[in-house]
């Protein structure tokens, strides 16, 4: 198979909805699904082949079967499959974090850490998220903040809207605000590190642990870079390059593009319906669905109506 069409893991984090279930066919086995991680070889949470004579198996048993030349030799220099993709649906505000870089998650969490970036896929009216400080403020300010619960005073809170990008880099600290779905693309890696989470608690009836004194070890505390030097790509970064597809079924209702040996391909369906065809294989697609096409799977055509993202590993 040059097309896999991937089964998320979900997540039942305390601050999600029930929005993926309703609105994207995803599967729910708790009261709620706050994220699924549609393309993932996290053993946190494994993405699965749904199709075709490997279905059933995780995507690290696949690529572990048919060798890592699967990923193209852009992924060479990555010691494990390089990104994780997730639908996240945030019923209610997500806790104010912060992820380390490399050298310090290496160090001190024994995985890499996490550059991200996310897609505004759907935004109640009034939505809003935090994205870094106003101003600079000094790692003694920002500790004395956290103690005394004045930080949301000095962070960056951005309005948003569908359509909306944010890169974040490891050590922005940020937060997802309630009401919006979010298309997100990180490095492969779950370290996250709590400064804030209101007070909440969690299954076991106690406040979730924050991690303050790694957060302030690796906080850039400068206002974060509203940097627009990613065109033509939405997002590109040493761990992926992310374009937007758009098919309106009519002035535009197929995209062709090739598939060469140095990376795969992923295509996350955000919205629409239509047919992915490569090397003789069709595959049907819908709102919601993650596909993989393998490095060297050549010449591919996406037909129909559909909003997605596709995202590929440079040199």
């Amino acid at each position: 198979m040059a097309i896999l069409k991937l089964k998320p893991s979900g997540k039942d984090y305390i601050w999600g909805g029930h929005k993926l279930v309703d609105n994207y066919g995803k599967e729910m086995t708790g009261d709620r699904l706050a994220e699924t991680w549609e393309l993932s070889c996290h053993p946190d949470g494994p993405s699965f082949v749904a199709n075709g004579e490997d279905a059933g198996k995780t995507l690290r048993q696949y690529i572990e079967e048919h060798g890592k030349k699967v990923l193209g030799t852009n992924c060479e220099r990555f010691e494990d499959f390089p990104i994780l993709t997730k639908f996240i649906d945030a019923q209610d505000n997500l806790s104010i974090q912060v992820h380390p870089d490399n050298e310090y998650a290496l160090k001190n969490e024994g995985q890499y850490g996490k550059t991200e970036m996310w897609y505004v896929v759907d935004a109640e009216e009034g939505a809003y998220l935090y994205h870094g400080f106003k101003k600079e403020i000094s790692k003694d300010e920002f500790a004395k903040r956290i103690e005394e619960d004045t930080l949301l005073e000095v962070l960056n809170k951005v309005p948003v809207h569908k359509g909306d990008v944010f890169f974040i880099e490891a050590g922005t600290i940020h937060a997802i605000g309630k009401g919006l779905i979010i298309a997100e693309i990180q490095q492969n890696s779950n370290v996250t590190y709590r400064v804030y989470d209101y007070g909440r608690v969690g299954k076991d009836g106690k406040k979730r642990e924050l991690h303050i004194e790694k957060a302030l070890d690796v906080t850039n505390r400068a206002p974060a870079k509203k940097d627009g030097s990613h065109y033509p790509h939405i997002a590109d970064c040493d761990y992926f390059t992310v374009d937007k597809l758009n098919l309106d079924g009519k002035t535009f209702n197929k995209m062709e593009g090739t598939v060469s040996e140095k990376s795969f391909l992923s295509i996350l369906v955000l919205d629409g319906e239509g047919e992915i065809t490569s090397n003789g294989e069709c595959v049907s697609y819908k709102k919601g669905d993650s596909i993989f096409l393998t490095a060297g799977s050549g010449e591919y055509s996406v037909e129909g109506v559909c909003d997605a993202l596709l995202t590929t590993i440079r040199e």
